[in-house]
């Protein structure tokens, strides 16, 4: 309005302003519709998709569900399965026994055996062997394993014998180990 004033037009009449107006607002109104059309749309559109998603949701909701019950009951059996053979560990031999329920006057001198050593005795009994009928009916191959988790220290040791020397000493045996030791020195076979 200020520019009319001072190029001095005439803002009496209905000039070119008036008609400009008119022009942006039936412009407006056209844009106002044709967006709300295109919006219009786009909410059905999303109306649509968000029903087809939410049954997708629901199967995957449902699949996801039905793998958990499945699991749940794999988990069930294996809680099971474990609880039965603790229980005929526990009821085997006395090497199932746990070190923390193993009174010391209860385990046997494994250093009477030719070639255990104080060390070698700990190891033992931290694998579960306590007294000598245990070591008697120990495997050779599972000393060695005992040994050689250990270190390369403990690796060198021969243990092919000590089933043998531990039966003896289980049996009372004491003047035939102590011969046997004396013809086998280092205790090897």
């Amino acid at each position: 309005m200020l520019l009319l004033i001072q190029n001095g037009c005439n803002c009496d009449g209905l000039g070119s302003w008036f008609w400009w107006l008119i022009g942006a607002f039936i412009l407006g109104a056209i844009l106002g519709w044709l967006l709300r059309c295109i919006l219009g749309n786009c909410q059905e559109e999303k109306t649509t998709v968000a029903n087809d998603n939410s049954s997708q949701w629901e199967s995957k909701y449902n699949a996801c569900i039905k793998d958990k019950a499945k699991l749940q009951a794999d988990l069930d059996a294996c809680n099971k399965a474990k609880l039965a053979a603790s229980a005929v560990a526990a009821t085997s031999t006395v090497a199932a026994i746990a070190p923390a329920f193993v009174k010391p006057e209860d385990r046997d001198n494994l250093k009477k055996v030719e070639g255990i050593g104080p060390k070698i005795e700990q190891l033992l009994f931290d694998d579960g062997i306590y007294t000598w009928k245990a070591l008697s009916e120990t495997a050779v191959s599972r000393i060695q394993g005992v040994l050689d988790k250990a270190g390369p220290r403990y690796r060198v040791h021969n243990p092919a014998s000590w089933p043998l020397q531990a039966k003896m000493a289980h049996e009372g045996k004491w003047d035939e180990l102590n011969k046997w030791q004396d013809e086998h020195k280092g205790g090897l076979l």
